[in-house]
């Protein structure tokens, strides 16, 4: 179980983004985030990414406080959540070749030995040809792209994804074949799925429920405030 509580998080404790925001997604269920541009809900998914560390709140993993993000977070829990973002050219490497961007948290692992299938393998089921693996972020489309960063989060089978606007930029074909191979992924794995995006419809008919922003302060389960530590 993924449980965030009360939390709040910004880049200035003085002005932070978002102020007691909860929500819960349960393994294997698929749920969406719903709100306009600017409300902080991109915040709110980089703090259950462990990609930001919130001012307060609860965050519980499985029913383990978590109390360390980024490098700092066990290795155990950076590998059990995958990440895809709204922009692929802002975080893709343009100097890596499509292969060694799917292939990049393998590296970090040191599970270097399950690179040539693995990649051809996920390069398959996200709709990339072999001959797109050799070239690099500027030789292909947003939409190329971007199948190649949905192949990197998934490379390391994560038990959770996070897709922050992840078809934001994309047409609907590309839309459409990028949420069915993640579905073929969960239906695969079992992966809880947190879809942030401002297509209600999308996330409607994608997500097992789907939550307003307005709404979140109240969809938890209420928990005293706390600091993190």
């Amino acid at each position: 179980m993924l449980e965030l509580h009360d939390i709040t998080a910004g880049y200035d404790r003085k002005a932070p983004v978002l102020h007691n925001a909860s929500l819960t997604v349960a393994p294997g269920e698929a749920v969406g985030l719903l709100g306009p541009s600017g409300c902080g809900k991109s915040t709110l998914a980089r703090v259950a990414a462990l990609l930001h560390r919130p001012d307060s709140g609860t965050f519980l993993l499985d029913g383990e406080p978590v109390r360390r993000w980024r490098h700092r977070a066990p290795r155990t829990h950076r590998t059990a959540f995958g990440v895809v973002f709204q922009q692929p050219r802002l975080s893709a490497d343009p100097r890596l070749r499509l292969t060694d961007l799917i292939a990049e948290p393998l590296r970090a692992n040191g599970r270097r030995a399950e690179i040539p299938h693995l990649v051809a393998d996920l390069a398959t089921s996200v709709g990339l040809t072999p001959d797109l693996l050799g070239r690099r972020p500027h030789e292909v489309s947003d939409g190329q792209l971007q199948r190649a960063c949905l192949a990197r989060a998934l490379v390391l089978r994560p038990r959770w994804l996070i897709c922050d606007e992840m078809t934001a930029m994309l047409d609907a074909s590309t839309t459409a074949a990028l949420v069915a191979a993640v579905e073929d992924y969960r239906a695969a794995t079992g992966a809880g799925l947190l879809a942030v995006g401002h297509d209600q419809l999308l996330l409607n008919r994608w997500c097992d429920r789907t939550l307003r922003w307005d709404d979140l302060a109240t969809v938890a389960k209420a928990l005293p405030d706390q600091p993190i530590r």
